[in-house]
C-alpha cells in the first residue's frame, strides 16, 4: 500500500519508494533510535504535506527492527493525518496514533 505516486520531486524531496530502498539498505537488526539517527531526516511525501521520518517513527514504541518490513509497516502506522485523503471522510476509519477522533455514533 502507498499512499503517494511514484515521483521525483523538484526539491529532491524522497517519496515513499525512495524510503522502501532506504530501508531495504540498512543492517538488521536495527533500534528504532539507531534508524532515526541515521535516515530520520528522510522526508515523506503525504498527500497534505510532508513530515519526517523520525516524526512517523516516533510515534510507536521504541523497539528493534528485525527487517526492513518491520520498518515499512511501522511508518505505516505512524505517519500522521496528512497522510489521510479526505479527513473525517469515514466515521469508522480508525484515527491515527496521536490525534483525537470523532465520537462514535450509534445509530
Amino acid at each position: 500500500m502507498k499512499f503517494i505516486s511514484e515521483r521525483t520531486l523538484p526539491s529532491g524531496m524522497a517519496t515513499w519508494t525512495d524510503a522502501e530502498a532506504v530501508f531495504d539498505a540498512q543492517q538488521y537488526p536495527m533500534t528504532t533510535e539507531e534508524l532515526i539517527a541515521a535516515e530520520g531526516d528522510l522526508t515523506l511525501d503525504l498527500p497534505n504535506g510532508t513530515e519526517t521520518l523520525a516524526d512517523a517513527l516516533s510515534r510507536s514504541a521504541p523497539e528493534t527492527f528485525r527487517s526492513a518490513e518491520d520498518v515499512r509497516l511501522t511508518m505505516y502506522a505512524g505517519v500522521s493525518g496528512k497522510a489521510i485523503g479526505r479527513y473525517g471522510y469515514s466515521d469508522r476509519d480508525p484515527v491515527c496514533m496521536g490525534e483525537d477522533g470523532p465520537e462514535e455514533v450509534s445509530f
